[in-house]
């Protein structure tokens, strides 16, 4: 599967925002927006005024690497949203990328990154409802119970203790005692990140 290599503060860089793609790293002086609030590049700080359809486009590309989630899966996550007519395009567009299995986690606080989430994941250190899963784009269900597996907690305790965490949205539970967490509610708008323009996506998507 095609993943990105390159740096990935680059990437927080190009979108002018924190995508909290590094952690702990994000939360300090050493964050790479903070020390250079422009484009990477040569011509990083000599960007013109973006037309309509660029701003589009980075609103789009911004949302995807926030989440971490490929080109084709999040087309495919749009797709799913548009059936869904009782809620708006974008927001349900949100709720199903809070909803996979690595923001979960999380947002949960027991892990620095959605990085470090997919990591574990991939590596079958996760549980929901008591089975091992690992595919980090797993959606999660109200009233489903995401656990570290026993043989796991060790790592994921030391993970809580040296990173700050998060503190968990309220649509969700999270026990970091325990290593478990739930989601009771899906999101409300007011509940996700307001610097997200939804709209935009959906414009882009409807050109």
């Amino acid at each position: 599967m095609a993943r990105y290599t390159d740096s990935v503060c680059k990437l927080c860089r190009n979108e002018g925002v924190k995508l909290f793609l590094k952690g702990s790293r994000c939360y300090t002086t050493k964050c790479a927006i903070e020390r250079r609030r422009y484009g990477p590049g040569q011509h990083g700080q000599d960007r013109k005024k973006q037309s309509e359809y660029a701003l589009q486009l980075r609103e789009k590309q911004k949302v995807r690497r926030f989440y971490g989630v490929l080109e084709r899966q999040f087309s495919a996550y749009f797709v799913q949203a548009t059936k869904q007519k009782k809620v708006p395009t974008g927001l349900r567009l949100l709720q199903l990328l809070e909803s996979r299995l690595d923001n979960i986690l999380y947002r949960s606080g027991m892990v620095p990154s959605r990085a470090q989430a997919r990591q574990l994941i991939l590596h079958g250190h996760v549980t929901v409802d008591g089975k091992r899963v690992n595919v980090s784009s797993y959606e999660l269900r109200l009233g489903q119970v995401v656990s570290i597996a026993d043989g796991s907690k060790k790592l994921v305790k030391q993970l809580i203790e040296t990173f700050p965490s998060p503190v968990a949205p309220n649509w969700m539970t999270a026990n970091l005692e325990n290593f478990t967490a739930s989601i009771i509610n899906l999101p409300a708008r007011e509940d996700l990140d307001q610097t997200i323009r939804e709209a935009l996506i959906v414009e882009y998507y409807s050109r």
